[in-house]
């Protein structure tokens, strides 16, 4: 039996009692008790998240620009101020998604990317295939002696604030997608990225190893509650936001994922599967779903994998749950084109066909329900 990974937070986990699982070979929080009241806790003020599970990975040389232009199906040309980051798809040949992950931007000669846990030894292997093969001679580093807190929440950055004072001066007027990096006693050096995964404003923090449970500690002690991979995933499906693995892999476009706008076919250049993206196009659609209630009650729950019934042929669920926020079940499916929001559509639950209705993405952010 293959041992489980380690985070540098796992003692502090285990002294809060929280329920333990494995997430991929890593030893990971679930909840630290009620997995609905840690979203909302992140709804409604500030929860954080040890993400040390993902990997940071360092780009030095020359030809790192050039290196992320052909690597990313997003366009790295973007990338001018520094701190500045960039969401993307990483494509095989074929166009499907080997992983989707975070480029940050700090010089012409330096990059940092943010992947996801399952998928980072391949991810790096691939990076170093392109690096060979190409030869753009950049030194790539794995960084496992950084771990990373996710701080989210309408009151977390001020929060994050009152932990770390030195570093508002830095913080205070970044805008989304943007990072800065800062020296701070007693951690270290920082990258706080205005970066999330549950449509709340918030930081993610990059921490050396070593620091991070004095971090983590200093976080709890100024009200931002611990909170689980539980919370995290009702969060991010609220969000509209992606899992690697449920809503995309390496068998999926991100033009049939809802991710389309990650992708950048209109500047002329050559990227990995972009030939495969403009032969083959969109085949699906990716769309919301909330179940509908009969005398007040819902019928069941949207699960991954259950299939979707439209007029215009079978798609499938790819993430679903109930909704904290919403008191709704709520999905993504894969449909058919031609399926569009307002539609409603028939969901097999348990051998019961139950009414569904089709929504724009994303349900919930910024605390808001966006849809009826």
């Amino acid at each position: 039996m293959t041992e489980l990974k380690l985070t540098p937070l796992n003692a502090a986990h285990r002294a809060l009692n929280a329920r333990m699982v494995d997430f991929g070979g890593w030893d990971m929080p679930v909840n630290y008790g009620s997995q609905i009241d840690e979203h909302h806790a992140v709804r409604t003020d500030a929860g954080m998240f040890d993400v040390s599970h993902m990997c940071a990975v360092d780009f030095a040389g020359a030809q790192a620009r050039a290196f992320f232009q052909y690597a990313i199906a997003n366009n790295a040309g973007k990338l001018q101020t520094p701190g500045r980051a960039l969401y993307s798809c990483m494509l095989n040949e074929d166009g499907g998604v080997i992983d989707d992950l975070i480029v940050y931007f700090f010089s012409d000669d330096f990059f940092r990317v943010v992947v996801n846990a399952g998928t980072a030894e391949k991810d790096i292997a691939w990076f170093n295939r392109l690096n060979a093969e190409r030869g753009f001679g950049l030194a790539i580093t794995p960084r496992r002696d950084l771990a990373i807190v996710a701080a989210q929440g309408p009151n977390a950055r001020a929060k994050v604030w009152q932990v770390l004072p030195e570093a508002r001066e830095a913080t205070e007027g970044l805008k989304p997608f943007n990072a800065a990096r800062a020296t701070v006693a007693p951690y270290g050096e920082l990258t706080i990225a205005r970066t999330g995964y549950t449509g709340e404003d918030g930081f993610e923090i990059i921490v050396p190893a070593a620091q991070v449970a004095a971090f983590w500690n200093a976080l709890a002690a100024a009200g931002v509650r611990p909170c689980g991979l539980g919370a995290r995933d009702t969060l991010r499906l609220e969000a509209g936001m992606n899992l690697y693995g449920q809503d995309m892999d390496e068998h999926v476009s991100p033009l049939d994922a809802g991710l389309a706008w990650t992708v950048d076919l209109a500047v002329a250049r050559d990227f990995v599967g972009r030939a495969a993206l403009e032969r083959d196009g969109s085949r699906q659609d990716f769309v919301g779903l909330i179940l509908q209630k009969e005398n007040g009650k819902a019928g069941g729950v949207l699960r991954a994998h259950q299939k979707v019934v439209t007029p215009h042929g079978e798609g499938e669920i790819t993430s679903g749950t109930f909704s904290p926020t919403m008191q709704e079940s709520i999905a993504f499916a894969r449909v058919p084109k031609g399926v569009r929001a307002g539609d409603v559509v028939q969901v097999l639950i348990r051998d019961k066909a139950l009414p569904a209705s089709v929504v724009k993405l994303p349900f919930v952010r910024g605390g808001k329900v966006l849809v009826a």
